[in-house]
Protein backbone atom coordinates (compact mmCIF):
# COMPACT_ATOMS: atom_id res chain seq x y z
CA UNK A 1 0.00 0.00 0.00
CA UNK A 2 1.01 3.50 -0.83
CA UNK A 3 1.66 5.92 2.12
CA UNK A 4 0.01 8.25 0.86
CA UNK A 5 -3.47 5.91 0.62
CA UNK A 6 -3.47 4.48 4.06
CA UNK A 7 -6.04 5.62 6.56
CA UNK A 8 -4.89 5.95 10.52
CA UNK A 9 -6.85 6.01 13.47
CA UNK A 10 -4.66 6.39 16.70
CA UNK A 11 -5.99 4.49 19.75
CA UNK A 12 -3.90 6.97 22.06
CA UNK A 13 -3.39 10.27 22.17
CA UNK A 14 -3.59 12.94 24.81
CA UNK A 15 -4.58 16.01 25.77
CA UNK A 16 -3.15 19.25 27.89
CA UNK A 17 -6.30 20.41 29.02
CA UNK A 18 -6.73 24.20 28.14
CA UNK A 19 -7.41 26.85 31.11
CA UNK A 20 -10.81 28.01 29.89
CA UNK A 21 -12.02 24.47 30.01
CA UNK A 22 -14.67 24.11 32.69
CA UNK A 23 -16.12 27.53 31.72
CA UNK A 24 -19.11 25.90 30.04
CA UNK A 25 -19.55 22.88 31.53
CA UNK A 26 -20.67 24.12 34.99
CA UNK A 27 -23.68 25.94 37.21
CA UNK A 28 -22.54 29.08 38.19
CA UNK A 29 -22.65 27.86 41.43
CA UNK A 30 -19.41 25.35 41.09
CA UNK A 31 -17.72 27.63 39.28
CA UNK A 32 -15.32 28.84 42.02
CA UNK A 33 -14.64 25.26 42.92
CA UNK A 34 -13.51 23.69 39.90
CA UNK A 35 -10.05 23.56 39.25
CA UNK A 36 -7.85 26.92 37.90
CA UNK A 37 -5.24 27.29 35.63
CA UNK A 38 -3.08 30.00 37.56
CA UNK A 39 0.19 31.40 35.71
CA UNK A 40 2.80 31.93 38.89
CA UNK A 41 5.32 34.30 39.02
CA UNK A 42 7.83 32.33 37.35
CA UNK A 43 5.41 32.28 34.34
CA UNK A 44 4.30 28.42 34.90
CA UNK A 45 1.41 27.66 33.94
CA UNK A 46 -0.41 25.11 36.77
CA UNK A 47 -3.79 23.67 37.75
CA UNK A 48 -4.75 24.40 41.24
CA UNK A 49 -7.42 22.53 43.06
CA UNK A 50 -8.40 22.65 46.96
CA UNK A 51 -5.65 24.71 47.33
CA UNK A 52 -2.91 21.86 45.48
CA UNK A 53 -1.21 22.39 42.49
CA UNK A 54 -0.93 20.44 39.44
CA UNK A 55 1.50 20.88 37.18
CA UNK A 56 1.71 20.43 33.26
CA UNK A 57 4.68 17.88 32.55
CA UNK A 58 7.41 19.15 30.06
CA UNK A 59 6.90 15.55 28.33
CA UNK A 60 3.58 15.32 28.18
CA UNK A 61 3.83 17.92 25.23
CA UNK A 62 6.95 18.20 23.10
CA UNK A 63 5.64 17.62 20.40
CA UNK A 64 7.03 19.87 17.34
CA UNK A 65 11.05 19.64 19.81
CA UNK A 66 13.69 18.22 18.61
CA UNK A 67 14.57 15.61 21.22
CA UNK A 68 17.40 17.26 21.96
CA UNK A 69 15.02 19.34 23.95
CA UNK A 70 13.00 16.73 25.55
CA UNK A 71 12.98 17.38 29.63
CA UNK A 72 10.46 17.05 32.41
CA UNK A 73 10.53 20.61 33.29
CA UNK A 74 7.07 22.27 34.21
CA UNK A 75 6.09 24.10 30.98
CA UNK A 76 4.42 26.98 29.73
CA UNK A 77 1.40 27.41 27.46
CA UNK A 78 2.90 29.33 25.28
CA UNK A 79 6.03 26.70 25.13
CA UNK A 80 3.76 24.34 24.08
CA UNK A 81 2.64 23.91 20.88
CA UNK A 82 -1.17 24.97 20.76
CA UNK A 83 -2.47 21.84 19.19
CA UNK A 84 -1.68 20.80 22.72
CA UNK A 85 -4.52 22.32 24.14
CA UNK A 86 -6.42 24.04 20.76
CA UNK A 87 -8.67 22.23 19.58
CA UNK A 88 -8.58 23.69 16.04
CA UNK A 89 -5.07 23.81 16.29
CA UNK A 90 -4.85 19.70 17.31
CA UNK A 91 -6.97 18.98 14.09
CA UNK A 92 -4.25 20.92 11.95
CA UNK A 93 -1.81 18.94 13.27
CA UNK A 94 -3.44 15.97 12.94
CA UNK A 95 -4.04 16.64 9.34
CA UNK A 96 -0.63 17.26 8.88
CA UNK A 97 0.43 14.41 10.05
CA UNK A 98 -2.22 12.52 7.91
CA UNK A 99 -4.04 11.06 10.72
CA UNK A 100 -8.25 11.01 10.51
CA UNK A 101 -9.19 10.20 14.05
CA UNK A 102 -7.86 10.30 17.76
CA UNK A 103 -8.78 8.85 21.12
CA UNK A 104 -7.64 11.62 23.43
CA UNK A 105 -5.90 10.52 27.24
CA UNK A 106 -6.79 13.01 29.83
CA UNK A 107 -3.51 14.85 31.64
CA UNK A 108 -3.64 17.36 34.77
CA UNK A 109 -6.47 15.01 36.19
CA UNK A 110 -4.71 11.64 36.07
CA UNK A 111 -5.68 8.76 33.65
CA UNK A 112 -8.64 7.31 35.48
CA UNK A 113 -9.88 10.92 36.92
CA UNK A 114 -7.59 10.19 40.36
CA UNK A 115 -7.60 14.28 41.27
CA UNK A 116 -11.10 13.75 41.90
CA UNK A 117 -11.36 10.75 44.06
CA UNK A 118 -9.38 13.12 46.36
CA UNK A 119 -11.69 15.97 46.74
CA UNK A 120 -12.46 16.78 49.98
CA UNK A 121 -15.82 16.52 49.31
CA UNK A 122 -16.87 13.48 47.07
CA UNK A 123 -19.92 15.11 45.86
CA UNK A 124 -18.10 18.55 44.48
CA UNK A 125 -15.85 15.87 42.82
CA UNK A 126 -18.40 14.30 41.12
CA UNK A 127 -19.73 17.45 39.98
CA UNK A 128 -16.16 17.82 38.12
CA UNK A 129 -16.04 14.59 36.96
CA UNK A 130 -19.25 14.61 35.21
CA UNK A 131 -17.77 18.60 33.79
CA UNK A 132 -14.63 17.43 32.30
CA UNK A 133 -16.41 14.42 30.64
CA UNK A 134 -18.85 16.55 29.16
CA UNK A 135 -16.27 19.29 28.12
CA UNK A 136 -13.97 16.52 26.56
CA UNK A 137 -17.49 14.58 24.60
CA UNK A 138 -19.44 17.77 23.75
CA UNK A 139 -16.89 20.20 23.19
CA UNK A 140 -13.02 18.67 22.51
CA UNK A 141 -14.92 15.43 20.06
CA UNK A 142 -18.13 17.47 19.59
CA UNK A 143 -16.27 20.28 17.88
CA UNK A 144 -15.24 18.39 14.98
CA UNK A 145 -17.49 15.22 14.55
CA UNK A 146 -15.77 12.56 13.09
CA UNK A 147 -12.30 12.95 14.03
CA UNK A 148 -11.90 11.93 17.89
CA UNK A 149 -13.26 8.59 20.02
CA UNK A 150 -14.62 10.22 22.98
CA UNK A 151 -13.12 8.79 26.08
CA UNK A 152 -14.31 9.41 29.46
CA UNK A 153 -12.99 9.00 33.23
CA UNK A 154 -14.80 7.98 35.96
CA UNK A 155 -15.70 8.20 39.38
CA UNK A 156 -13.12 5.63 40.40
CA UNK A 157 -13.98 5.73 44.57
CA UNK A 158 -17.29 4.47 43.68
CA UNK A 159 -18.03 1.25 41.22
CA UNK A 160 -21.83 1.92 41.45
CA UNK A 161 -21.25 5.67 40.55
CA UNK A 162 -19.12 4.21 37.94
CA UNK A 163 -21.86 2.46 36.61
CA UNK A 164 -24.14 5.22 36.18
CA UNK A 165 -21.71 7.43 34.78
CA UNK A 166 -20.84 4.68 32.20
CA UNK A 167 -24.83 4.99 31.17
CA UNK A 168 -24.73 8.57 31.37
CA UNK A 169 -21.67 9.02 28.68
CA UNK A 170 -23.17 6.06 26.68
CA UNK A 171 -26.22 8.25 26.00
CA UNK A 172 -24.02 11.31 24.88
CA UNK A 173 -21.82 8.52 22.62
CA UNK A 174 -19.18 7.74 24.42
CA UNK A 175 -17.81 4.20 24.28
CA UNK A 176 -14.72 4.00 26.23
CA UNK A 177 -13.73 4.58 29.83
CA UNK A 178 -10.44 4.76 31.79
CA UNK A 179 -9.40 2.65 34.66
CA UNK A 180 -6.49 2.19 36.27
CA UNK A 181 -4.17 -1.16 35.27
CA UNK A 182 -3.46 -1.99 38.89
CA UNK A 183 -6.12 -0.23 41.14
CA UNK A 184 -4.99 -1.54 44.34
CA UNK A 185 -2.10 0.52 43.97
CA UNK A 186 -4.05 3.74 44.17
CA UNK A 187 -5.50 2.29 47.45
CA UNK A 188 -8.84 0.69 46.36
CA UNK A 189 -9.21 -3.08 46.03
CA UNK A 190 -7.89 -5.44 43.62
CA UNK A 191 -9.58 -6.96 40.65
CA UNK A 192 -9.85 -10.24 42.22
CA UNK A 193 -13.28 -10.04 44.17
CA UNK A 194 -16.18 -8.72 43.12
CA UNK A 195 -15.57 -5.07 44.03
CA UNK A 196 -15.75 -3.48 40.78
CA UNK A 197 -18.78 -5.30 38.98
CA UNK A 198 -20.87 -3.10 39.15
CA UNK A 199 -18.60 -1.17 36.93
CA UNK A 200 -17.72 -4.19 35.03
CA UNK A 201 -21.53 -5.12 34.50
CA UNK A 202 -22.34 -1.06 33.16
CA UNK A 203 -19.86 -1.74 30.74
CA UNK A 204 -20.72 -4.55 29.20
CA UNK A 205 -23.94 -3.55 28.87
CA UNK A 206 -22.81 -0.69 26.92
CA UNK A 207 -20.56 -2.21 24.87
CA UNK A 208 -18.14 0.36 26.82
CA UNK A 209 -14.74 -0.35 25.96
CA UNK A 210 -12.56 0.11 29.48
CA UNK A 211 -9.24 1.41 28.50
CA UNK A 212 -5.89 0.77 30.84
CA UNK A 213 -3.27 3.23 29.85
CA UNK A 214 0.45 1.89 31.44
CA UNK A 215 0.51 4.22 34.50
CA UNK A 216 -2.71 4.80 35.61
CA UNK A 217 -1.59 2.49 38.72
CA UNK A 218 0.52 6.16 39.51
CA UNK A 219 3.61 3.43 39.31
CA UNK A 220 5.80 2.36 36.69
CA UNK A 221 8.63 -0.15 36.64
CA UNK A 222 12.05 0.75 36.73
CA UNK A 223 11.52 3.42 39.10
CA UNK A 224 14.32 2.52 41.19
CA UNK A 225 16.48 5.27 43.35
CA UNK A 226 19.41 6.47 41.03
CA UNK A 227 18.26 4.73 38.03
CA UNK A 228 18.27 5.99 34.99
CA UNK A 229 15.48 7.34 33.24
CA UNK A 230 15.73 4.85 30.50
CA UNK A 231 14.90 2.05 32.46
CA UNK A 232 11.74 3.20 33.24
CA UNK A 233 11.12 4.08 29.63
CA UNK A 234 12.29 0.68 28.45
CA UNK A 235 10.22 -1.53 31.40
CA UNK A 236 6.71 0.54 30.68
CA UNK A 237 5.51 -2.23 28.39
CA UNK A 238 5.49 -4.67 31.05
CA UNK A 239 2.86 -2.33 33.18
CA UNK A 240 0.29 -3.89 30.54
CA UNK A 241 1.83 -7.23 30.80
CA UNK A 242 1.29 -7.08 34.18
CA UNK A 243 -2.35 -5.71 33.79
CA UNK A 244 -3.16 -8.42 31.42
CA UNK A 245 -1.82 -11.31 33.56
CA UNK A 246 -4.13 -9.89 36.69
CA UNK A 247 -7.18 -9.78 34.02
CA UNK A 248 -6.68 -13.18 32.53
CA UNK A 249 -6.06 -15.41 35.95
CA UNK A 250 -8.86 -13.09 37.78
CA UNK A 251 -12.92 -13.93 37.46
CA UNK A 252 -13.32 -10.57 35.33
CA UNK A 253 -13.61 -12.13 31.98
CA UNK A 254 -15.25 -15.34 32.62
CA UNK A 255 -17.74 -13.31 34.66
CA UNK A 256 -18.59 -10.83 31.93
CA UNK A 257 -17.65 -13.02 28.72
CA UNK A 258 -18.34 -10.01 26.48
CA UNK A 259 -16.63 -7.39 28.28
CA UNK A 260 -13.72 -5.81 26.49
CA UNK A 261 -10.24 -4.20 27.39
CA UNK A 262 -7.33 -2.15 25.57
CA UNK A 263 -4.21 -2.04 26.84
CA UNK A 264 -3.22 1.39 26.10
CA UNK A 265 -0.07 2.43 24.69
CA UNK A 266 1.51 -1.25 26.15
CA UNK A 267 3.41 -2.44 22.96
CA UNK A 268 3.21 -5.80 20.96
CA UNK A 269 6.14 -7.22 20.87
CA UNK A 270 5.92 -9.16 24.12
CA UNK A 271 2.10 -10.77 23.45
CA UNK A 272 3.65 -13.75 21.62
CA UNK A 273 5.51 -15.13 24.28
CA UNK A 274 3.06 -14.11 26.80
CA UNK A 275 0.07 -16.07 24.98
CA UNK A 276 2.53 -18.90 24.88
CA UNK A 277 3.53 -18.59 28.26
CA UNK A 278 0.04 -18.58 29.92
CA UNK A 279 -1.39 -21.32 27.71
CA UNK A 280 2.03 -23.82 28.85
CA UNK A 281 0.74 -22.20 32.82
CA UNK A 282 -2.39 -23.58 32.47
CA UNK A 283 -2.19 -26.70 30.73
CA UNK A 284 0.53 -27.42 33.41
CA UNK A 285 -0.70 -26.10 36.43
CA UNK A 286 -4.49 -26.23 36.24
CA UNK A 287 -5.19 -28.87 38.16
CA UNK A 288 -3.93 -27.64 41.62
CA UNK A 289 -4.52 -23.76 41.01
CA UNK A 290 -8.08 -25.19 40.10
CA UNK A 291 -8.46 -22.61 37.09
CA UNK A 292 -11.10 -23.39 34.49
CA UNK A 293 -11.62 -22.21 30.98
CA UNK A 294 -13.97 -24.69 30.30
CA UNK A 295 -13.33 -25.60 26.72
CA UNK A 296 -11.18 -22.51 25.66
CA UNK A 297 -7.42 -21.64 26.64
CA UNK A 298 -5.91 -18.46 28.13
CA UNK A 299 -4.95 -16.96 25.10
CA UNK A 300 -8.05 -17.35 23.28
CA UNK A 301 -10.62 -16.15 26.42
CA UNK A 302 -7.00 -13.06 25.95
CA UNK A 303 -7.63 -12.48 22.37
CA UNK A 304 -11.36 -12.41 22.99
CA UNK A 305 -11.26 -9.48 25.59
CA UNK A 306 -7.82 -7.71 24.96
CA UNK A 307 -6.99 -5.14 22.31
CA UNK A 308 -3.23 -3.89 21.63
CA UNK A 309 -1.98 -1.22 20.27
CA UNK A 310 1.63 -0.31 19.28
CA UNK A 311 3.43 2.85 18.17
CA UNK A 312 7.09 1.44 16.24
CA UNK A 313 6.91 -2.41 16.84
CA UNK A 314 8.85 -4.10 14.05
CA UNK A 315 9.35 -7.30 16.22
CA UNK A 316 5.30 -7.72 16.86
CA UNK A 317 3.96 -6.85 13.56
CA UNK A 318 6.27 -9.88 12.19
CA UNK A 319 4.42 -11.61 14.75
CA UNK A 320 0.78 -10.58 14.03
CA UNK A 321 -0.64 -13.54 13.32
CA UNK A 322 0.69 -15.25 16.88
CA UNK A 323 -1.42 -12.38 18.23
CA UNK A 324 -4.51 -11.80 16.33
CA UNK A 325 -4.47 -9.82 13.56
CA UNK A 326 -7.61 -8.47 14.30
CA UNK A 327 -6.60 -7.54 18.21
CA UNK A 328 -3.83 -4.78 16.72
CA UNK A 329 -4.11 -0.94 16.87
CA UNK A 330 -1.86 1.74 15.95
CA UNK A 331 -1.27 4.57 18.27
CA UNK A 332 -0.06 8.34 17.57
CA UNK A 333 0.81 9.35 21.33
CA UNK A 334 0.16 13.32 20.58
CA UNK A 335 2.15 15.44 21.68
CA UNK A 336 4.32 12.79 24.36
CA UNK A 337 7.45 12.09 23.62
CA UNK A 338 7.86 8.72 22.26
CA UNK A 339 5.07 10.11 19.24
CA UNK A 340 6.32 9.74 15.90
CA UNK A 341 4.23 12.89 14.58
CA UNK A 342 4.68 14.68 12.48
CA UNK A 343 6.15 11.60 10.42
CA UNK A 344 3.58 9.13 11.52
CA UNK A 345 2.76 7.79 7.88
CA UNK A 346 5.91 7.61 7.34
CA UNK A 347 6.79 5.31 10.20
CA UNK A 348 3.66 3.32 9.74
CA UNK A 349 4.66 2.26 6.47
CA UNK A 350 8.42 1.61 7.74
CA UNK A 351 6.78 -0.46 10.28
CA UNK A 352 4.21 -2.66 7.82
CA UNK A 353 6.43 -2.91 4.82
CA UNK A 354 5.82 -6.28 3.29
CA UNK A 355 2.39 -6.83 5.00
CA UNK A 356 -0.83 -7.20 2.80
CA UNK A 357 -3.19 -4.38 2.22
CA UNK A 358 -6.40 -5.84 3.80
CA UNK A 359 -4.13 -6.25 7.00
CA UNK A 360 -2.92 -2.90 7.04
CA UNK A 361 -6.19 -1.48 6.92
CA UNK A 362 -7.36 -3.88 9.69
CA UNK A 363 -4.18 -1.83 11.77
CA UNK A 364 -4.72 1.39 10.91
CA UNK A 365 -8.19 2.00 11.29
CA UNK A 366 -10.61 -0.77 10.79
CA UNK A 367 -9.45 -2.66 13.92
CA UNK A 368 -10.06 0.55 15.92
CA UNK A 369 -13.38 1.44 14.19
CA UNK A 370 -14.90 -1.86 14.64
CA UNK A 371 -13.98 -2.06 18.81
CA UNK A 372 -14.50 1.52 19.51
CA UNK A 373 -17.50 1.67 17.87
CA UNK A 374 -16.33 4.87 15.77
CA UNK A 375 -17.93 5.34 11.60
CA UNK A 376 -15.94 8.90 10.87
CA UNK A 377 -17.29 7.87 7.55
CA UNK A 378 -20.56 9.01 8.26
CA UNK A 379 -19.17 12.19 8.53
CA UNK A 380 -16.43 12.42 5.95
CA UNK A 381 -16.16 10.68 2.50
CA UNK A 382 -13.46 7.96 2.52
CA UNK A 383 -11.05 8.96 -0.37
CA UNK A 384 -11.19 12.20 1.90
CA UNK A 385 -9.88 10.53 5.04
CA UNK A 386 -6.24 8.96 3.15
CA UNK A 387 -3.19 10.30 4.11
CA UNK A 388 -2.36 12.29 1.43
CA UNK A 389 -6.25 13.75 1.07
CA UNK A 390 -5.12 14.94 5.03
CA UNK A 391 -2.18 16.11 4.42
CA UNK A 392 -3.45 18.20 1.13
CA UNK A 393 -5.85 19.79 3.33
CA UNK A 394 -3.32 20.88 6.32
CA UNK A 395 -1.00 22.77 3.10
CA UNK A 396 1.66 22.83 5.11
Amino acid sequence: MQLEDMILVSVDDHVVEPPNMFDNHLPDKWKDQAPKSVKKPDGTDVWVYEGSEIPNIGLNAVAGRPPEEYNVDPTKYEEIRAGCYDIDERVRDMDRNGVLGSMCFPSFVQFCGQLFSKSKDLDTGLVMLKAYNDWHIDEWCGSYPGRFIPLSIPPIWDPELMAEEVHRVAKKGCHAVTFSEDPSALGWPHIFGDHWDPFFKACEDEGMVICLHIGSSSTMLGLKEGAPFDVLITMTPLNSMHAATDLLWSQVLRKFPNLQFALSEGSIGWLPYWLERVDYVYQQHRFWTHQDFGDQLPSQVARDHLTFCFINDRAGVEQRHLIGIDNMTWECDYPHSDSSWPHSPESVAKQLAGIPDEEVNKITHENAMRIFHYDPFAHRPKDKSTVGALRAEAGD
